[in-house]
């Protein structure tokens, strides 16, 4: 699959990227750790202490994907995890980690449409997703859910891929992101879905267009906070 290829919003998009998330689910956690040099970690933890969990509160990670989210909000507090995603194939590898943990009382999965959310109105405390949003099809459609099935006062961190703002480590960044992590994917892996990545990033709203998006939805206390030079950011809102 070329650069040209890619789909940017939708329904043909979702189906697009359940299919390459399903293909690189055995080499997906690997591959984070790998060409992020392990820095995927601390930006994890930095998204689930913008939440400020409390015992008793139930968190839903939307995208969870192999569980790595959750599993690290599991180690902050108390609390309950439900994690939703698309991809099958990626919940399967979640759900073998959550057994080889014994945390299935804590944790448990489910496969579903980040835009149609299987939950009642004012459901969750927190909700978390990580670099996910970028691929729903429609982003206020995620947002309005994700409004929808918090409780009021809940909490929402959205962690996602963002393009540096400064002139040389943009350039750094962008040279990375288009050459050589495509390559060193595609060597382990899929180079298309790591091709699709740096494409969907330049694709996705500025940081005040997307926190824009949030008030329009309603949320308030809309922040924003870069990590690593702006290689990534959390977005903050409150319901």
């Amino acid at each position: 699959m070329s650069n040209t290829d890619f789909i940017h919003s939708g329904e043909e998009k979702k189906t697009q990227v359940q299919s390459m998330f399903d293909g690189i689910a055995k080499r997906y956690d690997f591959l984070n750790h790998f060409l992020s040099l392990g820095i995927d970690l601390y930006w994890r933890k930095q998204s689930v202490k913008s939440l400020h969990l409390k015992a008793g509160q139930v968190l839903l990670d939307v995208a969870t994907g192999t569980g790595d989210q959750g599993f690290t909000a599991l180690k902050t507090a108390d609390i309950q995890v439900v994690g939703l995603d698309f991809s099958f194939n990626m919940l399967e590898i979640a759900e073998q980690k959550i057994q080889k943990r014994n945390l299935s009382d804590r944790f448990e999965v489910i496969q579903g449409d980040a835009e149609k959310l299987p939950f009642e109105d004012n459901s969750f405390e927190a909700l978390s997703i990580s670099y996910g949003i970028r691929n729903v099809g429609t982003i206020p459609a995620a947002l309005s859910e994700f409004y929808r099935v918090l409780k009021p006062g809940g909490r929402l961190a959205i962690l996602e891929f963002a393009e540096p703002e400064g002139w040389f480590f943009g350039r750094l960044y962008r040279f990375y992101f288009d050459h050589i992590l495509p390559k060193l994917a595609g060597m382990m892996s899929s180079k298309s879905a790591y091709s699709y990545l740096p494409e969907s990033v330049r694709h996705f709203p500025s940081r005040q267009a997307f926190k824009s998006l949030l008030k329009d939805e309603g949320f308030t206390s809309v922040s924003h906070r870069d990590l690593t030079f702006g290689v990534t950011t959390i977005y903050n809102g409150v319901k």
